[in-house]
């Protein structure tokens, strides 16, 4: 009973330990503070930002873990942060200590204003404003290392305090999403509303957008408060509805990815009076496609120009390089250079074509008895290779596979030689015996 006893006791001070670990990997979490002042004459405005903290908490009922804040740090810019949903605890916005690379997070002041959007019915009944926003209200917007996060949660606190509750959240497992062509692709996008809050249960909508180049346009759009959607001239993109309401999950999904999808998407979820969102890029990466001709290749002669064609297709972004590459015999390779290599062209669906010709002429390059011809293609997306085989005949120095064939024609001849002989001398001893037969 002693020993179980001990082990117990070491398991509660194991579990006590690992619970202050994890709390105080994410119990602190170091901001900008980022607001406008007006300039000179009211005209224009300046950007002032500030070094901050968040202290965080995931139990409201828990102590903050409090680390003495660095001496740049102003003692109004430190807060103290209530967040039950742990949406700041993923470990892209706190990695190991030491690292070079630090996530990066800006606070800002937040006005909540009542949520207007053409396409759906006011989330608000009347434009009074409720007593619940008579508070003081920030935004803040966090990027995790390595693309793994995108975060913007609106906070609230009473007027003149430091201690704030996450009231929305809206994040996404990564900032960039890479595609092949055709490829069904998730646009991922949650959010999550404090189940205290007022605002909680009184209507949601959400809206996907889609920017590229200064140009937008509406992807998706779905009214929660009156369960419809906005009309959009695109039809392939869709939510899942169930997901929606039952665990917040506003993903996007494109049926196929095109390259008219490259560009910025943003996720933006409205409240009544509140609005927050994540804007993710989506990357569309098609390697080429290559065909060689004249494929097979025509013999050639030593001295004899042989013209061969490459042409990829296909292909996204536009970066490409072409080059071409002998095999001989014996299965050494050299790079034969690029040969002409045309402008690009671009097809209707976005996609871009190139191509290389190259000059063979045996005795110039070296190419001997020949062997391979192969168009290498290097883009983003991969390696592409197609080969032709080309054959020089008439040169002095049999290949062994010519001495093979040669051997085995020789062979062939002195067996037909040696056939001829064995018939003729049949012939000719049955004609002496004839002979001899009829002198006797």
């Amino acid at each position: 009973m002693g020993d179980i006893a001990t082990i117990y006791k070491l398991s509660v001070i194991s579990f006590a330990l690992f619970g202050d670990v994890f709390s105080s990997r994410c119990s602190v979490l170091e901001c900008w503070f980022v607001q406008e002042r007006p300039g000179g004459g009211g005209f224009s405005t300046r950007m002032t930002q500030e070094k901050s903290v968040l202290y965080i908490r995931t139990d409201p009922d828990g102590e903050m873990i409090e680390h003495k804040p660095s001496s740049d740090i102003s003692p109004s810019r430190i807060y103290y942060v209530s967040d039950p949903e742990s949406t700041f605890c993923s470990s892209a916005l706190h990695p190991p200590e030491g690292t070079l690379n630090k996530p990066q997070c800006e606070i800002n002041p937040f006005i909540p204003q009542a949520s207007m959007v053409k396409w759906a019915s006011p989330l608000t009944a009347s434009a009074k404003s409720p007593i619940y926003l008579n508070a003081d209200w920030y935004s803040v917007a966090a990027q995790g290392l390595n693309g793994e996060l995108t975060l913007a949660n609106v906070m609230r606190a009473p007027s003149g305090s430091k201690e704030l509750s996450v009231i929305l959240s809206v994040f996404s497992k990564t900032s960039t999403v890479r595609s092949r062509l055709g490829e069904s692709v998730l646009l991922d996008c949650g959010f999550w509303v404090d189940p205290s809050s007022p605002l909680h249960g009184s209507g949601f909508a959400v809206e996907w957008r889609y920017q590229f180049r200064g140009e937008g346009r509406l992807v998706v759009a779905y009214d929660g408060l009156n369960d419809r959607f906005a009309e959009t001239s695109g039809t392939d993109a869709e939510l899942d509805i169930m997901g929606l309401y039952e665990t917040g999950n506003a993903s996007l999904i494109l049926k196929e990815a095109q390259v008219s999808h490259v560009g910025t998407f943003i996720c933006t979820i409205y409240l009544p009076h509140l609005l927050a969102q994540v804007a993710l890029e989506l990357e569309v990466v098609e390697p080429p496609s290559l065909a060689v001709y004249p494929s097979p290749l025509p013999l050639s002669a030593p001295g004899q120009v042989v013209k061969v064609h490459c042409e990829a297709s296909g292909f996204y972004p536009l970066s490409l390089d072409l080059d071409w590459e002998f095999t001989d015999a014996d299965g050494k390779k050299r790079s034969l250079g690029q040969g002409s290599v045309t402008g690009h062209r671009q097809a209707s669906d976005g996609t871009y074509s190139q191509s290389s010709r190259l000059e063979l002429d045996s005795l110039k390059l070296g190419l001997g008895r020949g062997g391979e011809i192969s168009c290498v293609a290097k883009h983003q997306g991969g390696t592409r290779r197609a080969t032709v085989t080309l054959n020089i005949i008439g040169v002095s120095a049999p290949s062994v596979e010519d001495s093979m064939a040669m051997v085995a024609v020789a062979l062939v001849l002195y067996g037909v030689i040696k056939v001829i002989f064995w018939t003729f001398s049949s012939n000719g001893l049955s004609n002496e015996d004839a002979n001899n037969k009829k002198e006797k």
